[in-house]
Formats: C-alpha cells, structure tokens, sequence
C-alpha cells in the first residue's frame, strides 16, 4: 500500500515504532502470554507503565517535587470542568481568553462552577487572531487560555504574563515546542493529537492547589482523588496511558528542541506556499498563525467549486484529512509532532500543480 500523509486533525499520525510495539502488546504484553486489552490495572506490569508515563511528563518537562501528574478520561472536554472545579477559590471567579470554539466551551463549563469571566475575545473577527491587549482583573482566582486553536489556525507564541494562577487547555499542542511548564497551576491535554491514542487524558498540576478548592467537588473530578491513587482510582484507560507511554519515550529521545525546530521547518514550508499561491490564502493573522494546524481557503475570486477539485487532488496523492472543519470549511493541514516534512512536501506539490491547472 503506498504511503498516506496523514494531515488529521485529530486523533491523528503517531511515531510509526510506536504502532509497532503497540500491536505487540496487543498480542503478548511483556512476554506475560496476556494482551494489554485484558490484563489487570493492578497488575505490576501495568503499574511500573503508569509510573514511567508520568515519570516522563515530569523530565521531560523538567518538573520538580512540587508537580503531581495525573492521567484520567474524559478529554479535554471533561477538563474544562474540571479546571474550573479544581482551581475555585474563595472568589469562585475565573478569567478566560476566548480564542475558538474550544476556548468558548471552557468558558461555559466555568460559568457552570463560578462566574467565567472574558477578558477578551476574537469571535467577532472569527477567531482568526489571538488577543493582546486585555487585563485581569486582580480578584480572580486563575486565569485560563487554550494554546493552540485546531479549528482557526492560531497559536500563543509566548506564555501570557500574569498575576494569578495560571491554567491552559494544550490539548492540541502539548510537547511541540520547549517550554518553561513551570509557568503553569494546571496543565491538561487530551492524549489524541501529540501524546497517544483516544481516552487518555492528561493533567499536570501543582500540589499547593490539590484539594483546595472553595466549592464541593464531586469525588471523580477531584484531582486530588485521583493524586492520592496515583491514577488509579478507577480503571485507567489502559491501552491509551501505555501508547502514550511509549509515544513520551520517543519525545523523550527525540529532545523538545529538536521538535519545536522540525514544527517550525514544517510551518514555513506550507505557509510559504499558502502566501505564495495564487490559488490560495491563509486565515489566521500572520504573527498567529499555529504551527500545528494550518487553515487556509481558495483565494478570493476563486469559484467555490474548485473546493472537491483540490480534495480529489489530494486523495490522489494519498494525502488524507485535509479538508478544513465543517464549521468554518477550507482546508486544514494538521503537523503534529509524527508527521514527516516528507508530507507537507507532498502537500506543497499538490498545491503547485493546482495552481498550474487553475491559475
């Protein structure tokens, strides 16, 4: 079978070696003669497993003491909740940016919990830049950004500077780039585009604010619960920590600097393109623009019809997931941290060749 470029944007490419070793588990774990699918939680197999994931978050992101790292279920859906629970304090008000539809979601779990606050928004503009200018207000107990926006294409390029806690949904990119985490109160991602498969769920969090909450928090949104069990209080999802086990001891090998750098090669190469052709244009502002999902449309003056055109241009390059998300249309080349250059250069020529045909 020739190679498909996976541009999805989620779940989406993991490490090749890492399908690999994962199927064998699925057939044999550890030479036990059981799959990973039907072995114990309990098992001393699988917990030495969770303590290398978390062990790994911790170093790879250079982590003290003071840190506890938790994997739970639920995604980051399920943590727009539980951030908001989790972080209350005795004003129960939280600050948010909102910068896409998944920024907008956690301002409404928060709302739930206390009163969510926007500091400042980019809907009117369709989401297509991410706000500077804004304050925060002093007597909020955190403020909360989503750090990377699959949907519009943009990105934060710097971690904001502020005066409360800070708490950030990296969902969609989580260990792409060096950062300094100890900027952060509360860290959580879905597994699902950096770190692993489906139904992991990951959060990091300082241990000052464990069980500290101002509101009743029921016991599974808890992250102190979960803490105290070392992940364990309910069967974990079992498959998905130990793939993203696996996929953290690549990141671990491959170093973040390296990652970031290749992240970068990958968005100059497609948004040089978008700019540079006729047939095309970008949507997010330039100084914004993400370097793990690149959204772009047919240029204007361009009959819409062209569209199918380019995606059939595409699945005939064996370039999958291209096609923008339904609410805002398009095209969306989603590179996260697995995808080779090799399939954005595939991409590149398929644009240059549409151009050819259509320009």
């Amino acid at each position: 079978m020739s190679k498909v470029h996976n541009f999805s944007a989620g779940p989406s490419i993991l490490p090749a070696e890492v399908f690999q070793q994962a199927s064998q588990a699925v057939l044999d774990f550890n030479g036990t003669g059981l799959s990973l699918l039907e072995m114990s939680h309990r098992s001393k197999d699988f917990v030495a497993v969770m303590d290398e994931a978390i062990a790994l978050v911790k170093e790879i992101y250079k982590l003290g003491d003071d840190y506890e790292v938790v994997f739970m279920q639920g995604g980051a859906s399920l943590g727009f909740l539980i951030s908001a629970y989790n972080m209350a304090r005795e004003n129960n008000r939280g600050a948010y940016l909102n910068t896409g539809t998944w920024a907008n979601k956690a301002i409404k779990e928060g709302n739930w919990v206390g009163e969510a606050i926007t500091v400042a928004s980019s809907k009117d503009a369709n989401y297509n830049f991410i706000p500077k200018q804004y304050e925060v207000p002093g007597d909020v107990d955190f403020f909360h950004y989503t750090s990377n926006n699959t949907i519009f294409g943009t990105q934060f390029h710097k971690v904001p500077d502020v005066n409360v806690p800070l708490v950030c949904d990296m969902s969609s990119d989580i260990f792409c780039r060096e950062l300094d985490a100890t900027k952060f109160d509360l860290i959580y991602a879905g597994a699902q585009k950096n770190m692993g498969p489906a139904g992991a769920t990951l959060y990091i969090i300082k241990k000052e604010h464990l069980g500290k909450s101002s509101v009743s928090v029921p016991t599974m949104l808890n992250l102190k619960t979960h803490s105290e069990k070392e992940s364990m209080f309910n069967t974990p999802p079992v498959f998905a920590v130990y793939v993203s086990m696996l996929v953290l001891r690549w990141i671990k090998a491959t170093g973040l600097k390296t990652i970031g750098e290749n992240n970068q090669a990958k968005a100059k190469l497609i948004y040089d393109e978008i700019d540079r052709n006729k047939m095309f244009k970008g949507t997010a502002e330039r100084e914004d623009r993400s370097i793990m999902n690149a959204c772009f449309l047919l240029n204007d003056g361009i009959d819409d019809s062209l569209t199918q055109a380019f995606l059939d241009d595409c699945k005939a390059a064996n370039i999958s997931g291209i096609k923008g998300h339904r609410s805002v249309g398009g095209f969306r080349a989603s590179m996260y941290n697995a995808l080779p250059i090799e399939s954005v250069q595939a991409l590149v020529d398929v644009m240059k060749a549409f151009e050819s045909k259509f320009a």
